[in-house]
């Protein structure tokens, strides 16, 4: 099992503030993501959407890069022997994670989306476990998972049934499984590059095969007005910051203990869509309540250690 340096990035409390504003802002990206689609998108069809997200992401990748060359005064860019690295973790994270979201979120409800993109968190415990052998699978560890994964399933309850369809369902589950592949690359990778060049590479080259595809397929997006400029901006800065933060967290400690949190994900994109948008929520208080209850005991027994 990988052992990591003491820093203030493995302090839990750093952990679980840093990993939850991570968290918070990829909740976010729900309703600005919709507010987008309003903006952005004459017609919303997957070459479109694909468009868009390429748009995004490559900006998201450049705002990477220019504030953290900035930040060490130099301009900053991989070594040519991790070019191959970077590209891996782009294809994984960007290009295969959001194409078969996309493609799945567009024929399955948002519900069941919700919930199956959030087994991400268990399938990046087993790949780093049995894998990549980066840590050891516990009984601690599992149980943690089951009741993140428990309260992601109750704050759904409401409309979730439990028939698949291959293109819908199981394309959000395959997205899962890119994302949690992609958190298992960056902590293997981040020992020979920086976790956020890493980042901000993987962006711009992912994003770059989107906008290609989504041109290819006659995407359209039309961005005019502040609004609309405003939102693209939003969209791209919370990429950047929550994958660069995440990418530190993850060199710093074993992977469970990161993406945990990524269970927090779809209660903070429900609170913030209740906040934002007009649409009516199915989500009743005392599930809400339930589960952060659910999730707050999973973070517990995750960071829990007989003194």
């Amino acid at each position: 099992m990988e052992q990591t340096k003491q820093t203030i990035f493995t302090n839990k409390f750093i952990v679980a503030l840093a990993a939850l504003f991570c968290c918070a802002l990829w909740g976010s990206a729900t309703p600005f993501i919709k507010l987008g689609y309003e903006l952005m998108l004459p017609v919303r069809d997957t070459a479109s959407t694909m468009l868009f997200a390429g748009v995004r992401f490559t900006l998201a990748g450049i705002l990477v890069i220019l504030i953290y060359s900035l930040a060490r005064k130099k301009f900053l860019y991989p070594k040519k022997e991790n070019l191959g690295r970077v590209a891996t973790v782009a294809t994984f994270q960007t290009v295969v994670q959001y194409i078969f979201f996309y493609i799945g979120l567009a024929n399955t409800s948002g519900v069941k989306g919700t919930v199956a993109s959030g087994s991400s968190a268990f399938f990046a415990l087993l790949i780093a476990s049995l894998i990549f052998r980066q840590e050891k699978l516990t009984f601690k560890k599992i149980l943690a998972c089951i009741l993140g994964f428990g309260g992601i399933i109750l704050i759904n309850l409401n409309g979730l049934d439990f028939n698949m369809n291959f293109f819908g369902d199981c394309f959000v589950i395959f997205s899962a499984i890119a994302s949690a592949a992609s958190a298992v690359l960056v902590k293997k990778y981040s020992k020979f590059e920086d976790a956020v060049i890493i980042s901000g590479y993987q962006f711009v080259m992912g994003g770059i095969v989107m906008i290609i595809v989504g041109l290819i397929f006659g995407g359209i997006i039309a961005v005019s007005g502040i609004k609309a400029i405003s939102v693209l901006i939003y969209l791209a800065f919370l990429s950047a910051a929550a994958y660069s933060i995440w990418g530190v967290l993850l060199k710093h400690n074993p992977v469970s203990k990161v993406t945990f949190y990524s269970f927090t994900t779809p209660v903070f994109g429900v609170l913030l869509s209740k906040l934002m948008l007009s649409e009516e929520s199915l989500v009743s208080p005392v599930n809400l309540l339930i589960t952060l209850l659910l999730m707050c005991a999973g973070i517990m027994i995750l960071n829990y250690k007989k003194e």
